[in-house]
């Protein structure tokens, strides 16, 4: 399994498991936590979800999924904007600490920015970090002014990593927020890497480029999208599959080479950005 390291030294999959959606049918729950243990399995330890995600619903299932087997998972979660305070950070993570069933949180995010101070948020995160509730934390749909403010704060060199939506489609952090983070030695984790499900993923999946590539290495569209993710320094993809064959299938993805010829058809099609973007969010 390809790795990335944070700058705090720990190192992460660089193909982790999404839990979106997750936690909200009943009936689908074993079929979920079973999907996350077959991608531990297969070396995706890396599970992101949120106390958004199914209002807790998420990181029940993800605490079903790493029940005896705790050391094999990295864990990720986020806090809300709106428990960002000093005493909001803290219950927040109890609370998650609690429906994931361990002691500890391996990469505790801010979801993203709200209207309570950064400073008091990093306060917050540090002082739950030095008791070892978390053990590094860091922020989600950052643009790059927001990563300087954020890094001249105390505390601020302490940010782990980045999470923001990052696919074939919408590449605007390639302008300048991806190669700050290079520089910075600090990962960036793309979520959606298949775009957001329905008509948005519909439409990258079925693109002719995009399936001609896939033709070429006898795979699919989705395999040669997140490919192309995983080939790039400091990126984690995190998608999100709820059965065994698409469980599976992500987990091929890390086995397909991109060649130079396979990396102009695509930029062509999805072409890179000529200036700087507004952060693309879900």
């Amino acid at each position: 399994m390809k790795t990335v390291t944070m700058r705090s030294g720990s190192v992460l999959p660089a193909l982790g498991q999404g839990t979106w959606n997750m936690g909200e049918d009943p009936a689908r729950r074993q079929a979920e936590i079973g999907a996350l243990q077959l991608g531990m399995d297969l070396g995706m330890g890396l599970i992101d979800t949120a106390e958004m995600y199914g209002e807790g619903g998420a990181e029940q299932v993800v605490g079903a999924a790493i029940a005896g087997r705790r050391e094999q998972a990295f864990i990720v979660s986020k806090v809300y904007p709106h428990n960002a305070d000093k005493r909001g950070v803290r219950a927040a993570c109890e609370r998650s600490l609690q429906r994931l069933n361990t002691d500890r949180i391996d990469l505790y995010l801010l979801h993203w920015r709200g209207a309570v101070p950064l400073s008091e948020t990093f306060d917050a995160l540090g002082a739950l970090k030095k008791e070892g509730k978390i053990l590094d934390f860091g922020v989600s749909n950052f643009d790059l002014g927001d990563m300087l403010e954020a890094e001249a704060l105390p505390n601020g060199r302490a940010i782990a990593a980045n999470q923001v939506l990052f696919n074939l489609v919408k590449r605007g952090i390639e302008w300048d927020l991806l190669p700050w983070s290079r520089k910075q030695g600090m990962p960036v984790m793309a979520y959606s890497p298949l775009e957001s499900a329905g008509p948005q993923r519909q439409v990258l999946l079925a693109h002719p480029a995009l399936l001609a590539v896939a033709q070429r290495h006898g795979c699919t569209p989705g395999q040669i999208a997140l490919a192309w993710l995983l080939r790039q320094d400091g990126v984690v993809a995190i998608p999100k599959a709820s059965d065994p064959a698409h469980v599976r299938a992500n987990r091929a993805a890390l086995d397909v080479l991109l060649s130079a010829f396979d990396l102009e058809d695509l930029d062509r099609a999805f072409p890179p950005p000529a200036k700087r973007q507004a952060l693309a969010m879900r």
